[in-house]
């Protein structure tokens, strides 16, 4: 489980990283995961410091540190 995690993670990492800050909605719609797999990327990748999340609006945004 804690591998596939870490591969969803860089998933998540490399849509960032090419496209920029996005929305979870946008993240979640490029890399196909389910809300659950979605959500324990981004907490790995915020525990490893490598994401900023920010609220605005009621939305969820997501951007590479």
């Amino acid at each position: 489980m804690i591998e596939q995690i870490g591969i969803n993670a860089g998933k998540v990492w490399t849509i960032l990283d090419k496209e920029g800050r996005q929305n979870v909605k946008e993240v979640k719609k490029a890399t196909k995961l389910t809300d659950k797999d979605l959500y324990a990327a981004l907490g790995w990748l915020a525990r490893e410091g490598k994401i900023a999340l920010d609220i605005e609006e009621k939305e969820l945004f997501v951007s590479l540190n």
